[in-house]
């Protein structure tokens, strides 16, 4: 409290992967992690992030269905756990527009009776990963200003997606460029030269994991029925060929208006679906224009 109002301030200020960071929280999070084992959503890594009081989490992998689940039902247990602390978690794109934001990256791969075949199958791959997988990640990449109507849903989300700041800003993607906002991912164990997904990160904290799935999905089987292919990685900071490549939508008004344009998700998600997503969307935009502030609320929202 100060001066009788109530201000939320960061748990930290240290730098990215502290240790001082991370022993301070560890009785909270060793308490997350183990309400998190006990509804079986595997925690595959826990690190301090840049930002003041940021942590990243990420957990196991598992169909589409069942990792909106788990994310729904790992953001209520953080919640929850803060609170029992005397803390709030928020996983608000921007919760104050002078630090860095915080996503919800995905990561997609395709696999078929048990197999992954978005990696591809030999050394003959120009991008180490399938026909197939080519295809549906070129349909993602296709559709990305309107998938960012599903993924970035509030005016906040387009103060995160911004140059230079790791969330991706600009149509493009890249081989492990953490500035693109799809990047092919070779994890450990994978062999050199194959990739084994690929991460979306112009998703947040605000976003319906299930319909941010849905249209990720969508646009990946368009690429599949179109046999899309890639253009060619951006391998450098998008912004310095900033000239080259189209800027993804920098408003949520610019992604509802490329929403409005997609023919293919309108026919693969559903008409009535899309008007309502459209018109919850138009609304939000109206209302934080005309209440600049209100974005400092949605910590108490997300």
């Amino acid at each position: 409290l100060r001066e009788g109002k109530e201000e939320w301030v960061p748990f930290d200020q240290t730098s990215y992967c502290s240790t001082a960071a991370f022993d301070a929280a560890s009785p909270i999070l060793n308490e997350i992690i183990a309400a998190l084992q006990s509804l079986n959503i595997p925690v595959e890594q826990v690190h301090a992030e840049a930002g003041k009081g940021q942590f990243e989490m990420a957990l196991g992998y598992t169909a589409c269905t069942n990792a909106a689940d788990n994310l729904v039902f790992t953001r209520e247990v953080i919640r929850a756990v803060a609170r029992k602390h005397g803390l709030l978690a928020t996983f608000v794109p921007k919760y104050t527009l002078d630090d860095i934001g915080s996503g919800s990256h995905v990561h997609i791969s395709l696999s078929e009776n048990g197999e992954n075949v978005f990696m591809a199958s030999d050394g003959s791959s120009r991008h180490g990963m399938s026909t197939v997988g080519e295809e549906f990640m070129a349909g993602v990449l296709s559709h990305l200003p309107s998938i960012l109507a599903f993924t970035a849903p509030v005016p906040n989300s387009y103060d995160r997606i911004q140059p230079n700041t790791w969330s991706g800003a600009y149509q493009c993607w890249g081989k492990e460029n953490r500035e693109a906002p799809l990047r092919t991912a070779c994890p450990p164990g994978v062999p050199d030269g194959f990739v084994s997904n690929f991460e979306i990160k112009s998703f947040d904290g605000c976003a319906n994991p299930y319909l941010g799935l849905a249209s990720i999905i969508a646009a990946g089987i368009d690429g599949l029925r179109r046999h899309l292919s890639l253009p060619e990685p951006i391998d450098t900071n998008p912004s310095s060929v900033s000239a080259k490549l189209q800027r993804l939508p920098k408003s949520l008004s610019e992604s509802v208006e490329a929403l409005q344009k997609d023919e293919v998700l309108k026919d693969l998600i559903g008409e009535k679906l899309l008007v309502a997503i459209k018109g919850i969307r138009k609304a939000e935009v109206k209302y934080y224009s005309q209440n600049k502030d209100a974005y400092k609320e949605l910590i108490h929202r997300y």
